[in-house]
């Protein structure tokens, strides 16, 4: 299995994919660069915006829930409006959004992190049903937020401890049933874990940043196997496609050396490899 480049399109930090079932398009962020990209029939389409966005559910055909530093708002792909849905620390300047992801439920559950990553200063919200609620506060990093298909666990990492954990949910209605467990420790391998997404066996796919990779992890957290990528930061992944089989991976330029981004111009670029597994399709969210 070979990662192949969808464009030359460089991310400075490249994040959120997300592919939609409906439009068989994908989409990712570059949220840095304040940039929606999207992907569909060999051409890459770009919106602009005036603050941090990082990651989007689906809520219609034409219609993305987006996450920014500010707020979650509605965006219509077709015309470019944005409505606000609800603020996510708009009294709070240092930090910005981060991870996310739509829920089984038709909620979206989104981190926060400083924006220089200062320990402790971000958190994880659920936005359920109109209204938003913090679940975990005093998180460095948030990322790995994902589902698994029998709707029993949601995982989430606090990228600087190492560890992901395991959260029991509510059959009823997806929210937190008692305290999170530690599920995945990466500490001994001096691994990072960065974006997850769960396929429909249940295996958990985890970018890992700094180690080239999106590793694959077994219901009980055995490592079963990886894929290789042609760029050190790999950040998140998706898996999309007609069979929902192709895994995806964005990818970042931060924190490589001047050197290291001459020598290697696929840091940064957005990578497809076809015939992984078969993911899940993405959850839609309910307003």
């Amino acid at each position: 299995m070979t990662a192949v480049a969808l464009d030359a399109k460089q991310c400075h930090l490249g994040e959120g994919p997300l592919w939609h079932p409906v439009r068989q398009q994908l989409f990712w962020f570059d949220i840095v660069q304040f940039r929606l990209h999207s992907h569909r029939d060999g051409k890459t389409h770009t919106w602009s915006f005036d603050e941090h966005v990082s990651a989007a559910g689906w809520i219609d055909e034409d219609r993305l829930l987006i996450a920014s530093e500010t707020r979650l708002f509605e965006f219509t792909l077709s015309t470019g409006a944005s409505v606000d849905v609800c603020p996510l620390e708009a009294d709070t300047p240092t930090t910005r959004s981060n991870d996310g992801r739509a829920d089984p439920w038709g909620g979206f559950w989104i981190g926060t992190m400083g924006k220089g990553a200062e320990p402790g200063e971000g958190a994880i919200y659920r936005y359920y049903r109109g209204k938003i609620r913090r679940l975990f506060p005093e998180i460095t990093i948030s990322n790995a937020i994902c589902f698994s298909p029998d709707r029993a666990f949601a995982y989430y990492a606090d990228t600087p401890t190492g560890i992901v954990m395991r959260q029991a949910l509510d059959p009823q209605n997806g929210w937190p049933a008692g305290d999170p467990q530690p599920w995945l420790d990466l500490r001994a391998e001096g691994l990072n874990p960065d974006g997850a997404v769960v396929d429909a066996d249940g295996n958990f796919w985890n970018a890992q940043w700094g180690a080239s990779r999106v590793a694959c992890y077994g219901p009980d957290a055995t490592f079963l196997r990886a894929v290789e990528f042609p760029a050190a930061h790999t950040s998140c992944p998706a898996f999309g496609g007609p069979d929902l089989t192709t895994l995806y991976c964005t990818t970042a330029r931060q924190g490589q050396s001047a050197e290291a981004l001459a020598a290697n111009p696929d840091h940064g670029r957005t990578f497809a490899v076809p015939g992984v597994a078969r993911g899940q399709a993405e959850h839609q969210v309910i307003l």
